[in-house]
């Protein structure tokens, strides 16, 4: 097989579909196949070297003219190192792989890694869509995508080729206890939320602290609205870290207050920190979670029930070590390994329904 992996861009900023894009490919690189990527470039760029993934540029910005320069350029990429098989991650990208299919014989995989956003429907243009979650599987269904293209690969990224053992990290000096999010910082991923769950217990514990890890286009209005707060010197906004796992290895209580989630990589990363974890019964969260048996699940952009499960761990230390020992319990299902496995299995039974097809069909003109 000749893989080419299509998305936006390989930038090193926490986005867990371009960590899932990089995975895929240096796995597939290191197994022997012969795998690019075809992004506006970014750090992951020495990473894919290393591993022997070729990587051509190609800017995907969704304006008139540079659309019609990104298909001239796709095109001579194509040409050039001929796959037989595109996986798109982004829209813009399934889009320009389902047109120039017209030229080139190869077979087209998407990956749905955001189903609430409405451009995931193109998604389907794909012979198999990939979704990162049953949830995510039952969403696309439900909105049109014929259910015969699906294909659950159940996210993770442990032991990643993107970052060493997490026990190789230095934990950070946080203030304890702490209550530590890593997410970008949009109201969908449920920061306000959060803030008012800590805001409501925080004077029944002095020396609760809370962390916010991540940047992103809210972050401002996050930061106007704790400078009103009585407890601001207790709620730390630390910006985009390049080293999450610090702050995973450091607290007592991960909290993922998403409104939407198609699956949240990051639990997974907390799991495998030993934190206990408070998340929202959202979506593909459950299944990060085991459906609650690895972490407390409450109601999303419910503020009071975030508060009263973060209470109850606050308060009974024995609780506390409880879900963190809960959550370090089965995580074999989440390594990258996996992930790889599964889709090369994609990968290899759509080629081989296609030989079948094409082996059937020249028996046919023979008779």
């Amino acid at each position: 097989m000749r893989i080419l992996h299509i998305v936006n861009h390989v930038e090193k900023i926490g986005n867990g579909i371009v960590n899932v894009a990089v995975d895929l490919a240096c796995l597939q690189a290191r197994e022997g196949y012969k795998v690019a990527v075809v992004s506006k470039g970014g750090e992951y760029e020495s990473l894919l070297s290393r591993y022997g993934v070729q990587h051509f540029k190609l800017d995907q910005k969704r304006t008139p003219l540079n659309i019609l320069k990104a298909i001239w350029c796709y095109r001579q990429i194509l040409k050039g190192f001929q796959p037989n098989l595109v996986h798109a991650h982004m829209m813009t990208g399934i889009v320009l792989s389902s047109l120039l299919r017209l030229n080139y014989d190869y077979h087209l995989v998407s990956t749905v890694h955001n189903e609430f956003q409405y451009s995931s429907l193109l998604m389907g243009l794909a012979d198999n869509v990939i979704t990162v979650s049953q949830a995510v599987a039952k969403s696309m269904i439900r909105r049109g995508i014929p259910e015969r293209k699906i294909r659950v690969v159940l996210n993770g990224t442990l032991n990643s080729p993107r970052h060493p053992n997490i026990r190789s990290y230095t934990p950070m000096d946080l203030q304890r206890p702490a209550i530590t999010t890593v997410s970008g910082m949009y109201r969908r991923k449920g920061i306000g939320e959060l803030i008012e769950a800590f805001t409501k217990i925080a004077d029944q514990f002095p020396s609760l602290h809370l962390y916010l890890v991540g940047d992103g286009p809210d972050r401002d209005e996050f930061v106007a609205e704790v400078r009103e707060n009585q407890f601001r010197d207790r709620i730390h906004f630390e910006g985009f870290q390049t080293e999450p796992q610090r702050y995973m290895l450091a607290t007592d209580i991960f909290v993922l207050a998403s409104h939407r989630e198609s699956f949240g990589l990051v639990l997974t990363e907390a799991r495998e920190a030993g934190c206990a974890i408070v998340a929202s019964n959202v979506d593909g969260i459950p299944e990060a979670l085991d459906n609650g048996q690895a972490g407390i699940l409450v109601p999303s952009q419910d503020s009071d029930a975030l508060a009263n499960a973060l209470k109850e761990l606050v308060s009974k230390p024995e609780k506390l070590a409880q879900w963190k020992n809960k959550a370090k319990q089965n995580l074999e299902r989440f390594q990258v390994h996996r992930v790889h496995q599964e889709t090369l299995a994609i990968y290899q039974d759509l080629m081989s329904r296609e030989t079948d097809k094409a082996k059937v069909s020249a028996s046919f003109n023979q008779l």
